[in-house]
């Protein structure tokens, strides 16, 4: 993984940092795994604008990814580490022996011409997948599930990665990225390594028209707003607002909207730091 800041030859280039894409061997994604996305642009089904700040971008194809790995002890070839448009980790095209394809979330150190599996008896090397129960306490794992068989969901983004701390019956505890400790079924499948293209916290755009390459519209500060618009619109010329609260009206910035009747609180060992 490595980054290059590019030379200031024009006034967008000057603080703009771009990922290197070293990790990245083929430019051509796989046509059997591509499926088409319909966008939005923020509005339901009646026309109607229900979220903000979202629309235009560039056109993208949705890449079908195989997060659940239910394929046991069949291994898998590592045929290309690909860029996927729609996430910040890099992926792996993947092929098994009878010749089936699969994109899966690459991990750090992941190498073309690798072999991969999944299962119980597996070796818990970087790109395989196991139940919990199985993996050593102590390993760095990624692309987690809450409920078996449910596929991925947690720690799925570029660089994310949680580790196994202990395990008590039926339940296994784990360190999330966001600092939180929790208890999750032992059943539950993890893939060995962190996930790949650790540098993406490193880029910087340069320009605002990246931003809308991405499909982010300009964002409004709600002290610009009128007081019909955002509890912190309103008042004569650069008044701050008072509280920061959201647009309904909840105060922002350490007030815990976390409803303490939930049911998976008492699976939480230790909450996230803020």
């Amino acid at each position: 993984m490595s980054v290059r800041k590019l030379k200031p030859i024009t006034p967008a280039q000057r603080f703009r940092v771009v990922n290197g894409f070293d990790a990245i061997t083929t430019d051509k994604p796989e046509k059997s795994l591509l499926a088409p996305i319909k966008r939005s642009g923020g509005r339901n089904s009646q026309g109607k604008m229900t979220m903000r700040y979202r629309g235009g971008g560039h056109k993208r194809r949705y890449r079908i990814m195989d997060f659940k790995r239910e394929r046991f002890d069949a291994p898998a070839e590592v045929m290309s580490i690909q860029y996927d448009p729609n996430r910040t980790a890099f992926i792996a095209l993947v092929q098994y022996a009878d010749g089936e394809k699969r994109y899966v979330i690459a991990q750090n150190g992941l190498q073309v011409g690798q072999k991969i599996v999944s299962g119980k008896s597996v070796a818990p090397e970087i790109g395989n997948a196991m139940p919990l129960s199985a993996i050593p306490l102590g390993t760095i794992i990624s692309c987690i599930e809450l409920r078996p068989t449910q596929g991925a969901v947690m720690a799925r983004s570029a660089g994310a990665f949680a580790q196994l701390m202990a395990r008590d019956g039926k339940y296994a505890t784990i360190k999330l990225p966001s600092g939180e400790t929790r208890m999750v079924l032992a059943d539950c499948l993890a893939t060995i390594g962190a996930v790949s293209n650790s540098d993406h916290q490193l880029m910087v755009s340069g320009k605002a028209g990246r931003t809308r390459w991405l499909g982010r519209r300009p964002r409004t500060r709600p002290v610009a707003m009128n007081p019909v618009d955002h509890p912190m619109g309103g008042g004569e010329g650069k008044s701050s607002g008072g509280h920061p609260r959201s647009r309904k009206g909840l105060p922002a910035k350490g007030f815990k909207t976390r409803s303490k009747t939930k049911a998976s609180n008492k699976y939480i060992v230790e909450r996230r730091k803020k």
